[in-house]
């Protein structure tokens, strides 16, 4: 079951990725949530996992997929987006695995150059609540591609890094320039990213289990 369901959210993705166009405007966004529905679902019935990682990343599932939705009133969105990251750094933090300083200085650059190019920018067009909210997200972001490296899973790092490149690429193309092919960039990686986060917990029941015994 829950390989159909995983090999069903990749095709119903796919079709919203790259046959967007294809899709009568009153269906996009229906396209848009199908395959979050089909990957919470596939989260929800993992048979093994570990009780609060599973609660936790399933919440955190469930209000990115409301922030798919909300988007279109991009500050709620956010703030949907923001609370699902909320519950992701959670169950990433009860992870033990100790960050490497490399990943720690490569996220701080990054978060350091992105926040000073994107708040800069809209801090000049006077943009001062959208500006704060988007320094808390970066902030966020980084935050939780930053904890999954502490659970061990290569699943939840893939899923966060893929997480941190769509939601750059929406922001630069958003608020700085446009970006060729942002529709495919952005939601092909982001699809990824929701997959590889619902995938890791299995991944992290193995994990935990391999250094009990």
């Amino acid at each position: 079951m829950r390989t159909f369901l995983l090999i069903a959210a990749v095709i119903f993705g796919f079709y919203y990725v790259f046959l967007f166009d294809t899709i009568p405007s009153d269906f996009k966004m229906v396209f848009k949530l199908i395959p979050m529905v089909l990957i919470i679902i596939f989260a929800l019935l993992t048979r093994h996992a570990e009780r609060k990682y599973y609660t936790l990343i399933g919440i955190g599932l469930i209000f990115c997929a409301i922030g798919d939705y909300t988007l279109q009133w991009f500050i709620v969105g956010l703030i949907s987006f923001l609370i699902g990251h909320i519950f992701y750094i959670t169950a990433f933090s009860s992870g033990k695995k100790r960050v490497p300083t490399a990943v720690k200085t490569g996220l701080l650059l990054y978060g350091a150059a992105m926040a000073i190019w994107m708040c800069s920018t809209l801090f000049q067009k006077g943009e001062i609540v959208l500006t704060m909210a988007v320094f808390a997200y970066i902030s966020v972001i980084l935050t939780m591609g930053w904890t999954s490296f502490r659970t061990g899973s290569t699943f939840a790092i893939i899923g966060a890094l893929l997480f941190i490149a769509s939601d750059s690429i929406l922001a630069i193309n958003k608020f700085i320039v446009a970006v060729p092919f942002s529709h495919e960039l952005i939601m092909f990686t982001y699809y990824g990213a929701q997959i590889f986060i619902a995938s890791s917990i299995a991944q992290y029941y193995e994990n935990r289990n391999k250094v009990i015994h």
